[in-house]
Parts: C-alpha cells; sequence; structure tokens
C-alpha cells in the first residue's frame, strides 16, 4: 500500500513501421501513441492509446485530454467514475489502462484476477497484409505463410483480383479481410462472393459507417464484422441486422473497463467477437488480451509491424502471442 499522492505524467511517442503500413484510407510510416503513466512512491501504472483520424482524433488533442485528468486523478478519481468524466476513444484508454496497471502493482494482484478472469493463455493472433497491387500482396501473402491467420486490407476497386491473388499464394492460411469502409453499395455483393469464393471467413467493415444499412438488405455469404460502425455498448443496438460480428478495440471503447462490459453486452446480441489493436506497441496490446480470451477472432498483431518494439514487449512466436509479463503491463 502508499499513501503517496497519485501523479500523472503522459508523452507522445512515435515508432518507426517495419516499411509502411497501408489501408483504403492510406499509408504511415510511423506509430504515433500516447503514454499515460500514474505515478505515487515507487508504484507507476502504465497505459498507452493510439489517437486516430477517422475519429477526429489528433496526437495534440489527445495528449491535452489527458493531462486535463490530472488533478482529479490526484484527488482519488477512480476507474468507475472515469467512465462518466471522459468520452469513450484513446484518451481514456491510456488513462483506464494505467488505472488497472497501477491497482495490480499496488494490490500485488495480476491483472487477470482484478478482472475475475482464469490465468490468461497463449492466443492465436491474425497478421496484417497491408493493402497493395495483387501481386505485391500475393508476395507479401506467401512470405507470411507459415502463420495461420491472416488479415488481408483491402480497398475497393480491384478487390476481387487481390483476394483471388492471395488465395493462389496461401492455400492454406485462414483469412480474414478489413475494407475499412472502402466498398460501395454497388460493389458489395459482387466483393461479398468474390471473398467467399476465396475461403474468406470474416469481412470487416465493408461499407461506410454512416451508409451501412445496406448490409441488412442483403444475403451475407461469409460473416460480417464492424469496426468504424461500433464503439461502445451504446452503439450495439442497432447493428443487429446489419452484421454478425463486431470489432472490439479498446482505443474506441476508451479502456479495457468498457472493453470487457462490451464484450459482455456482445455476446448477450448474439454477436461474434473480435479483438482488434491499432499499429502500437504492446504495451497498448497486453490489456486488449484479456479482452481477447473468450474472443472468436484476434488480431493482435500491431508490435508484429513496428521497426522495433518497448523493453518487455509481447512474445510472438509465428502466429501465437503469449500474455504479457508484469514488468510490461498488468
Amino acid at each position: 500500500m502508499t499513501s503517496s499522492p497519485l501523479t500523472l505524467r503522459s508523452a507522445t511517442e512515435r515508432w518507426p513501421i517495419a516499411g509502411e503500413f497501408t489501408i483504403s484510407r492510406g499509408s504511415k510510416t510511423e506509430a504515433v501513441v500516447i503514454v499515460a503513466e500514474l505515478c505515487s512512491g515507487d508504484i507507476v501504472g502504465r497505459g498507452e492509446c493510439v489517437p486516430y483520424p477517422r475519429y477526429g482524433e489528433t496526437p495534440e488533442a489527445t495528449l491535452a485530454a489527458i493531462r486535463a485528468m490530472g488533478d482529479r486523478l490526484a484527488a482519488g478519481l477512480t476507474r468507475q467514475e472515469l467512465q462518466s468524466v471522459m468520452p469513450p476513444g484513446a484518451a481514456r484508454n491510456a488513462i483506464d489502462c494505467a488505472l488497472w496497471d497501477f491497482e495490480a502493482k499496488r494490490t500485488g494482484r495480476p491483472a487477470w484476477r482484478l478482472v475475475g478472469q482464469r490465468p490468461p493463455r497463449p492466443l492465436t493472433t491474425a497478421y496484417t497484409i497491408s493493402l497493395g497491387t495483387p501481386e505485391s500482396m500475393a508476395a507479401a501473402a506467401s512470405k507470411a505463410s507459415t502463420r495461420s491467420l491472416l488479415k488481408i486490407k483491402l480497398g475497393g476497386d480491384g478487390d476481387p483480383a487481390r483476394i483471388t491473388a492471395i488465395r493462389q499464394a496461401v492455400p492454406h492460411a485462414i483469412l480474414i479481410v478489413d475494407a475499412n469502409e472502402a466498398w460501395t453499395e454497388a460493389d458489395l455483393e459482387r466483393n461479398l462472393e468474390a471473398c467467399a469464393a476465396a475461403g474468406v471467413t470474416l469481412v470487416e467493415q465493408p461499407l461506410p459507417a454512416e451508409r451501412d444499412a445496406a448490409l441488412a438488405k442483403i444475403q451475407r455469404p461469409i460473416a460480417v464484422c464492424a469496426d468504424e460502425s461500433v464503439h461502445d455498448r451504446a452503439s450495439l443496438d442497432g447493428l443487429r441486422e446489419r452484421y454478425d460480428a463486431i470489432n472490439i478495440k479498446l482505443d474506441k471503447t476508451g479502456g479495457l473497463t468498457e472493453a470487457l462490459a462490451m464484450s459482455e453486452a456482445a455476446r448477450k446480441f448474439g454477436f461474434q467477437i473480435m479483438v482488434g489493436c491499432m499499429v502500437a506497441t504492446s504495451l497498448a496490446m497486453a490489456p486488449a488480451m484479456l479482452v481477447a480470451l473468450d474472443a472468436s477472432v484476434v488480431d493482435l498483431d500491431g508490435p508484429l509491424l513496428l521497426a522495433r518494439d518497448r523493453d518487455h514487449g509481447l512474445r510472438y512466436e509465428g502466429s501465437t502471442v503469449y500474455p504479457p509479463d508484469t514488468a510490461l503491463w498488468g
């Protein structure tokens, strides 16, 4: 136990990506993350978030929102109170995960015990193939052919050719795809049929979130997963006719607390659960692994896309990711 005042530290970090990461909205060569630290005496709890421009977030505004909570945290703001004080999003995620980590270190109880779960176990994670030409994507998939689960970034025009080329390159891999809102109602059924023909098992966010009503009007040949269309529990009810699964990301839910509650609520609605991530370090992946324990699809490959990870990072062996050491988080 400690009686020292709780202080907040936060900073922006930039982590180079190995090569280039490309989706339908563009490319980037570095991951910009914000780290929040809650300190009392010699105890430090950490959380990491990724501000996402798609949701109107910037590193500057996210850092400011985190720092604005310093006095309230020093005054004893609890994790439960945080949920109503801050909106869902990256800033709350960093603080929420730092509070979980701080509590684990303060009490000497691992985060999985605090959550009330069984001991964590290794999980199979997807590995992402960036958007490119059919030839370049097939080559990248072939290079990753020893991995059992590949996530393919698609981008609209030419997607049937891309997924066909990839399937020819990796005939045995399990494939899921992510269109990042790049499809239109006009090409929706054609693209879904091409994915089904290639043996794809899940298609993530094919239509723009604001124009996804068409998904309720068609026969979906494979499972369709909401990503940009779903954020926290409040967004679940309106999606039941449109989607078969939801992608839970801590940067969208605003932290582990809401992510756990959302996972439970989504199951009651009948959704399959996917747990995903932004491109970030192992510090962002570690708390997500607690949500991923019961997920149908795990996509926590962010550190694998970086040129290097932070110290005490998660251990990856092929498609297997192992639970975090407490030196990293929790």
